[in-house]
């Protein structure tokens, strides 16, 4: 195939991806899954990459440069690749949930795969994967010996493409019935690998989550969005005296409450009072704020609020609400936390739109702490990038 001028030189820049208007033109009509080779002007190797004909992002980019052979030792290269990026993280001891696979952040674009104890959970994006995973499982198998690997799918891949692979199937061992037990720094935790949201477990937080731990000794805790109680726990085993969780959803809630169980060995975690409420988180806060209740860390991590670009205001006046209701429930000298894993979202404009409403709101912060992505969740594209967070302290 060959590119537009535009796409080769994005290409040549180790962009992944290359979308249908890029195509200038291909020798043949292309199957789901096809390696495409992309050539220069000149009839050189520029790329090659997975071809998917029913996305808009046509070419999935495994590799640019120099030619290459796509093979079982293609694939086990690359894993090997992200388990060394993930080696401090591993060498650690005290966490075996993590992400191994960073889709196109770890070559591998269109893929996740993330540990949870001895069950792994391979989530796919687009089908063009399915012609390839026998030789890329033949790797996980070799490197990582799992006692099940999981498959999840995206919403968008059409089942045509599938050959009959369907969502929970287990694509080597067999499939768990019960929820996956997994360590998340020293505290453990439960991931519906089958059924539940993402691939289980929202692992991306852990950095956080852990430096809310640290800041929440004797401290009264309010946390927003709050699903299966990841930084609900956190907070207990840092020695949080109350937890207030709201979220929509009462399942993930009731998840929450047994990930706390797990932990009930631990004294911090069973001294602590928790409360669940299932409501509209802005309202909620709303209700909270006009009781006049005061917190001295308030946790705020919603779901996306920008699907698309043209979402993007929207997403920014639902964070500066989230703020403005954020800070007046934060004691003086309490800490905000508010997340954000909109990637539509840019984190100047994210940090700006919180700065600017706490000052609205007459409760002025000081950014103490900014974050990003951990290290199972590398960033190499500028799309790639989506998770941000700041930490503030109220005068």
């Amino acid at each position: 195939m060959r590119v537009t001028p535009d796409a080769l030189r994005h290409i040549r820049s180790g962009h992944p991806w290359v979308y249908d208007h890029s195509v200038a033109s291909t020798s043949h009509t292309g199957g789901m899954g096809d390696l495409a080779v992309v050539f220069d002007s000149e009839r050189k190797f520029a790329a090659i990459g997975l071809w998917d004909p029913s996305s808009p992002i046509r070419l999935k980019v495994l590799h640019h440069g120099r030619p290459v052979t796509v093979d079982r030792a293609f694939w086990t290269a690359r894993l090997a690749a992200a388990l060394a990026r993930r080696e401090p993280l591993i060498a650690r001891g005290d966490t075996d949930g993590y992400r191994i696979l960073n889709g196109e952040n770890d070559g591998m674009p269109g893929m996740v795969l993330d540990r949870y104890d001895r069950t792994l959970v391979m989530k796919l994006y687009t089908a063009a994967w399915v012609p390839h995973l026998a030789d890329v499982l033949a790797a996980v198998d070799e490197l990582l010996h799992p006692e099940a690997v999981v498959l999840r799918l995206a919403r968008n891949i059409p089942a045509d493409a599938l050959h009959g692979l369907e969502e929970g199937d287990a694509l080597l061992g067999v499939p768990p019935t019960d929820p996956v037990l997994f360590r998340e720094c020293g505290l453990t935790f439960e991931a519906d690998v089958v059924h539940g949201q993402k691939t289980g477990h929202f692992l991306d937080q852990r950095d956080n989550r852990t430096l809310v731990g640290r800041e929440a000794d004797g401290a009264k805790v309010l946390d927003v969005f709050a699903s299966t109680g990841g930084f609900t726990v956190h907070a207990a085993a840092g020695g949080a005296a109350s937890i207030t969780a709201i979220d929509l959803s009462a399942p993930t809630l009731e998840v929450a409450a047994r990930n706390l169980a797990h932990n009930a060995h631990l004294p911090n975690v069973a001294a602590c009072t928790y409360t669940a409420v299932v409501a509209d988180a802005f309202r909620e806060m709303e209700t909270y704020v006009k009781q006049g209740r005061k917190y001295d860390i308030v946790i705020i991590d919603p779901p996306s609020f920008a699907q698309r670009q043209h979402e993007v205001t929207r997403a920014l006046a639902a964070y500066a609400k989230l703020t403005d209701l954020g800070v007046r429930l934060v004691q003086r000298g309490g800490l905000l936390v508010q997340c954000s894993c909109s990637s539509r979202v840019t984190t100047e404009d994210f940090q700006v739109t919180v700065a600017h409403a706490a000052a609205r709101a007459d409760r002025p912060i000081e950014i103490v702490r900014t974050t990003a992505h951990a290290i199972d969740h590398p960033v190499t594209f500028p799309e790639g990038a989506y998770l941000k967070a700041v930490f503030a302290r109220l005068a």
